[in-house]
This record gives structure tokens, sequence and C-alpha cells, in this order.
């Protein structure tokens, strides 16, 4: 049996997104047989972010400055912005390098089921920097669930009398997809979305 210290660790451990308890009591013994190489530089990480962590006002992105690394960026392209449901999204779309705007993240997505509302989200900030001007495109890049897409069509209604343009990702099939291995939805939007062969 551990000490009290180790199975609270342990149980700490567990909750985070991918971990059970087994996977949880493995990362602890690695940590404890590797106390100087692994213990000491993760507990030395976790105590500098969780003092220097901030939520931009701006965006609400999470990072140790406010504004965050993106928004204080000059080479960020202002008149496009990019409406996230929440930060996971916004760190996988920074993966890619392919959007050169800023962004703007919700805080989750609309959803009655839930009792998630409007204004539970950080819906009246978006218009806020929609209505000082400066943007030309606001991109929605909302998740393909049911409450996904009525975030986004909640969010367009709310920006329609403004003068820019609102875009919505792509959906449909993955690059390198094989038919018979989708479900019907994703064949459904593919098929909705097709376009000209060039």
């Amino acid at each position: 049996m551990a000490s009290p210290e180790i199975e609270a660790l342990t149980t700490a451990l567990a909750r985070l997104p991918g971990l059970g308890p087994r996977s949880a009591r493995r990362a602890v013994l690695h940590l404890l047989r590797r106390r100087e190489g692994a213990l000491v530089p993760l507990l030395d990480a976790l105590a500098a972010v969780n003092e220097r962590m901030r939520t931009c006002h701006v965006c609400g992105n999470v990072d140790t400055s406010d504004p965050c690394g993106i928004c204080a960026d000059p080479r960020r392209d202002a008149r496009s912005l990019c409406v996230v449901e929440d930060v996971a999204d916004l760190w996988a779309l920074e993966r890619s390098r392919l959007f050169p705007g800023r962004f703007h993240v919700l805080g989750g997505r609309l959803s009655a089921l839930d009792g998630v509302r409007p204004e539970d989200l950080s819906i009246a900030g978006l218009v806020a920097r929609v209505a000082a001007g400066g943007v030309d495109e606001v991109v929605l890049a909302m998740n393909a669930t049911l409450e996904g897409q009525t975030t986004a069509h909640y969010i367009a209604e709310r920006l329609e009398t403004y003068p820019l343009r609102i875009t919505q990702l792509a959906h449909g099939l993955p690059v390198g997809g094989e038919l018979d291995y989708l479900d019907e939805g994703t064949l459904a939007q593919a098929l909705r979305a097709r376009r000209p062969v060039a």
C-alpha cells in the first residue's frame, strides 16, 4: 500500500483526461523512480504555470500573459477573427499554423439540455469586438455537433447586421478517409458541400 500522499497524487492524476487509475499509478511510479529528472521539473513547471496563468481579456485564451501571445502579436491579421468553443480548439487551430488572424473563445457552446444560454458564453464580447470595427471576416469554427452548429447559427444571426463576411469551417470527408468507414452525417455533409472538379 502506498502512503496517503502518493495515493493523493495518484488520485489527482487519474482525474486528468485520458488517464485512469492504472495509468495514473504508472505515471506516479515513473515520477518517483526518476525524481530529479522527471518529478522535480514537473513540479517546477506546474508551480510556474499556476503562479503566472492568466486568461486573456481580449480573446479568452489561457496564457502566462494578458493579453495573450496571439493578441499581442502585431503580425496577426486583426481583420480576420476565428470563433472557437474553447481553448483546446484554439490550440488545435494554432498547431496547424494555417490561420493568420486572431481568435475569440466562447467558453462553451449553446445547449438547452445542459442549460447553457447565450449569456453564459462570451458572445456579447464577440459582438463588441466586431462592433468596434476593423473586422472583415468572422470564421465560425464550431464543432460539427448539433450544439456546435446551433451556436454557429445563433452567432451568425447576431452578426448579420455588421458589414463583414461570416464563414464556417468546411465539414465532410477527412483526408485519407474511406467512405465505408464514415458515418451518415459526415457523408451527408460532404455531399451537400460538394464542389466542381478543377
